[in-house]
């Protein structure tokens, strides 16, 4: 056995035990990285495939601490740790990428929109907000309905609320004040579709850049992307990609940062940001030279980056929610049977409705004839057709 001492590759350590950590960790094992994924429960996706898994509280800074200090450099499947526990695990002498001032501006929307705005970055109007006189003001000026969004902790369609009047608005904000959320407003943006583009930074500034992509949401949660985004003007599809480098630059990302936008009629205005593998870049996995999670690795590591090249004209990727029955992997074969091209990806999940439990991805020349193949797997899978 190899000790501690002399272990002769770099060790990453992924806080979180998703999906997200599952992927990467998949990556790693070809790039031939030492992986641990820190956890709350050895049922996680990540821990029933991971080799090392340390079980333990992410939000609790002598876990984290711990599980950092074993670690060469711990990167993230999610936002959620806390800030102040953050600064104490990096006054620790652990190595965090993306760093905390980094992280702290995917963790608050609030931060996000006052670094993006001061970056001269396209935003929806906003405001944060703590009163209804705030709130009515906020709709005087930009009109109902009005967007309001919880300044942390939101994900796939939590934390937001559209609200058309001052009495639903007065819902969110006693509710929002009971639980001690900070609240924000925003327009509620005309577009026409949503877009993400991915980037990968480097400690030492190498950047990689995927395709512009667009995507299918519904309540809030992601069903499908169309990579490249069908019919994106070109001079519209370099300036996505150059906005995500040039904020992954600004906000000192280290790993990959996805920049969530919405295609108006008068250019592209951001939405989200994640720093870490995003549900947008599923598609990598067949659909580019390097998937977005060994980018990611490639990053945190200080390695230099894949190229984000596309293997295919198109490659159309559909999220498998789980449905009322739980036995999905009984259809699979009936999946692969019926369209061997389809790759189908589980998450190892409990089956709940509504919940993500794996993805379908098919690639080829007609991204319309994709998209309905994927979407024939997804609704297969999740038990809406026979």
């Amino acid at each position: 056995m190899v000790s501690e001492r002399n272990r002769p590759v770099p060790r990453v350590g992924m806080v979180g035990g998703g999906q997200l950590a599952r992927m990467t960790h998949q990556a790693g094992i070809a790039l031939g990285t030492d992986f641990r994924v820190l956890t709350g429960s050895a049922e996680d996706s990540a821990a029933l495939v991971c080799g090392d898994v340390r079980l333990g509280d992410d939000k609790d800074a002598a876990d984290l601490s711990a599980f950092g200090k074993s670690c060469d450099v711990v990167t993230f499947d999610h936002e959620h740790v806390p800030e102040p526990v953050l600064r104490e695990v990096e006054r620790a002498g652990v190595r965090l990428r993306p760093s905390r001032d980094a992280l702290r501006y995917a963790q608050d929307k609030l931060r996000m929109r006052t670094r993006a705005h001061e970056l001269g970055a396209p935003c929806p109007q906003w405001r944060a907000v703590t009163t209804l006189e705030h709130v009515s003001v906020f709709a005087g000026e930009n009109g109902w309905p009005v967007v309001l969004k919880a300044a942390s902790g939101g994900y796939d369609g939590k934390g937001v609320w559209v609200v058309s009047s001052v009495a639903e608005a007065e819902t969110v904000l006693e509710r929002a004040a009971e639980a001690g959320i900070q609240i924000l407003a925003e327009e509620r943006v005309d577009f026409r579709r949503e877009l993400a583009v991915q980037v990968a930074r480097s400690p030492h500034g190498q950047f990689a850049v995927y395709p512009v992509v667009e995507t299918v949401q519904r309540d809030g949660i992601c069903h499908e992307v169309i990579a490249p985004a069908p019919s994106l003007d070109e001079e519209r599809a370099t300036r996505a990609q150059e906005l995500a480098i040039e904020l992954a630059h600004a906000l000192d990302v280290v790993g990959m940062l996805a920049v969530e936008l919405f295609d108006t009629p008068d250019g592209i205005v951001i939405n989200e940001l994640a720093m870490r593998p995003h549900n947008s870049g599923h598609w990598s996995i067949e659909g580019a030279r390097t998937s977005q999670f060994e980018q990611h690795l490639r990053a945190v590591l200080d390695l230099p980056l894949g190229s984000p090249r596309a293997t295919a004209e198109y490659t159309v990727m559909a999220n498998v929610l789980g449905g009322e029955d739980p036995h999905v992997y009984d259809r699979y074969v009936h999946v692969m049977a019926k369209d061997p091209g389809v790759k189908v990806h589980f998450y190892g999940k409990e089956v709940r409705p509504g919940r993500k439990i794996g993805h379908v991805t098919a690639l080829g020349d007609d991204h319309e004839e994709l998209l309905a193949r994927v979407r024939d797997a997804a609704a297969y899978l999740k038990g809406d057709t026979q």
